[in-house]
């Protein structure tokens, strides 16, 4: 028997198993594509194009765009490809990497992996089929997609179509080989995820600072060739068509496909690479809480995010004087959505406090789904045999996660204040950058409010909460650029906080997104009383 033999056994498995979940993941990205790709040939005409040419063309665009290839000759599919290209991206590597971390560590974790491998199946076999599985939705996605560029109201080519489709695929089938590698290095499948999503957010970190320095004609460009993320864009869909960069993701799904084999040859089943310290005979006193020992299960997540959300502050703040320098060749369009060109610096650094609201939510979900975690791998069942009650357990890790929520706030607006007065040398933009970043926690809290709800009332409906936040990030950094009305901006939460310091802060908004995010996680732990633990 080889290490691979009963893969298609095991694969079969998995299909059965995802007959609900890989379809909706599919045809989500599919209809996500396709409301797109038909609202931007309705509503953008000639004139408008041009106008959003500019916008895209600058720096702050580019950071949460991509390079913009083509722009100085618009249409349609390469406004559609350089601006919402990585958000698409971003779908088919989530998607990937949740589709590997449930089919391998997951099951080890829950124990199902050692009934599979104790039959005629070999070490590999499951990994594989896991591989198989995520490249299979990637290839379906593609197809699907480019099925309905071409057949929406814009005039694009089938080749390009194709190639535009193809490097999403290849983005989702890097992440799978990334997922590879990070499924053998803990024992716990969210900490496999969560160091998966470390990459993926430092691979659009990267990206998008070397997109936004040849933006602004800097030096740094090339650390876009660093990103998986940077070479599907550099493939320039619907413009220079190169179909050679999509050979490094690849490369480096292979890479990542080898060492995870590896690994997995070299640790025992349910075990992790990086082992288990050892802890303390005794437990210190403070952890005689349910608050405590939430605290004490996301410390580890608590800590990197932290560590994140300073440096890449201080990054993104240190691009504030670049910003205020090129005002003046700055189009009217971005002008006017950041304030003008005499409140430019505080435009930029209004909307970079929107950008981390966005980051911070994906904070915000995951922190529920580790608790979904807990309670599918048996840990929850544990705690609720002592004196902590279903309401108060859920409750202590949703008030641990948002107060979390609240200083990583904070602690991106320090950074990324510190970061402008150093290369501005204007110590009053301090505090109010401060500010605008931290009354971001409002829509945050009410993304974990609603997934908390999920998690009591359906938990297996809590992937949910991610449509609503895919839809909120895109009404709120595209909706103003497609000149989408009031009442369609209003349906994202990121939007009724106000980007201080360009804008006043929106005390009242503030106020009812936390009260309403407080309100879903006590119906949430109040609902989690009333129904059956699920393993």
């Amino acid at each position: 028997m080889s290490t691979l033999t009963g893969t298609g056994q095991v694969l079969r498995f998995l299909l059965r198993r995802d007959r609900v979940r890989a379809p909706l993941w599919v045809l989500g990205m599919t209809l996500m594509t396709a409301y797109i790709v038909v609202e931007l040939g309705t509503v953008l005409d000639e004139e408008s194009l041009q106008g959003m040419a500019q916008m895209a063309s600058a720096p702050v665009t580019a950071l949460i765009g991509g390079p913009g290839y083509g722009f100085d000759d618009i249409t349609v599919p390469r406004f559609l490809a350089g601006l919402y290209g990585a958000y698409l991206m971003l779908g088919a590597a989530f998607m990937s990497m949740t589709t590997i971390t449930r089919h391998t560590r997951a099951e080890e974790l829950q124990g199902r992996a050692e009934l599979t491998l104790a039959g005629a199946i070999g070490r590999h076999a499951p990994l594989t089929a896991a591989l198989l599985l995520a490249v299979g939705m990637n290839v379906v996605t593609a197809g699907l997609m480019a099925g309905v560029i071409l057949a929406a109201p814009v005039d694009s080519g089938g080749a390009s179509t194709l190639l535009f489709t193809s490097s999403i695929a290849a983005v989702g089938i890097a992440f799978a080989g990334v997922a590879a590698t990070t499924a053998q290095l803990s024992p716990y499948s969210r900490t496999c995820t969560s160091l998966a999503g470390v990459v993926l957010a430092g691979a659009f970190l990267i990206r998008g600072l070397g997109d936004m320095s040849r933006a602004q004609g800097g030096d740094l460009a090339w650390l876009s060739w660093l990103s998986p993320l940077g070479w599907a864009q550099h493939t320039a869909p619907y413009t220079l068509d190169r179909w050679w960069p999509l050979v490094f993701p690849l490369l480096f799904a292979a890479a990542g496909v080898a060492l995870g084999y590896t690994l997995r040859a070299r640790r025992d089943l349910g075990a992790g690479v990086l082992g288990d310290r050892p802890g303390r005979a005794h437990a210190p006193a403070w952890l005689g809480s349910p608050v405590a020992l939430a605290y004490r299960l996301q410390r580890g997540s608590l800590r990197g995010w932290s560590v994140a959300m300073l440096l890449t502050g201080l990054l993104l703040g240190a691009f504030t004087d670049l910003m205020a320098d090129i005002a003046d060749t700055l189009p009217a369009e971005m002008l006017a959505v950041m304030g003008g060109g005499e409140a430019i610096v505080d435009g930029y650094l209004g909307f970079m406090s929107v950008y981390f609201g966005v980051i911070l939510a994906v904070f915000a979900i995951l922190a529920v789904q580790s608790l979904r975690a807990q309670e599918a791998g048996g840990h929850t069942e544990a705690i609720l045999a002592t004196a902590v009650g279903h309401r108060e357990w859920v409750l202590s890790w949703v008030g641990v996660a948002g107060a979390g929520v609240l200083w990583l706030s904070a602690l991106a607006g320090l950074g990324e204040g510190l970061g402008a007065v150093l290369v501005t040398g204007d110590r009053s933009l301090l505090l109010p950058t401060l500010l605008g970043h931290t009354v971001q926690f409002a829509p945050v809290w009410f993304l974990l409010g609603l997934a908390t709800a999920l998690y009591g009332l359906v938990p297996r409906a809590l992937g949910a909460v991610w449509v609503v936040f895919v839809g909120g990030t895109l009404l709120s950094f595209f909706g103003p650029i497609l000149g989408l009305s009031q009442t369609w901006l209003n349906l994202s939460p990121f939007g009724h906080v106000g980007q201080h310091p360009a804008t006043d802060v929106a005390w009242t908004g503030v106020a009812v997104l936390a009260v309403a995010g407080l309100a879903l996680a006590f119906l949430g732990a109040g609902a989690f009383r009333r129904r059956d633990l699920r393993a």
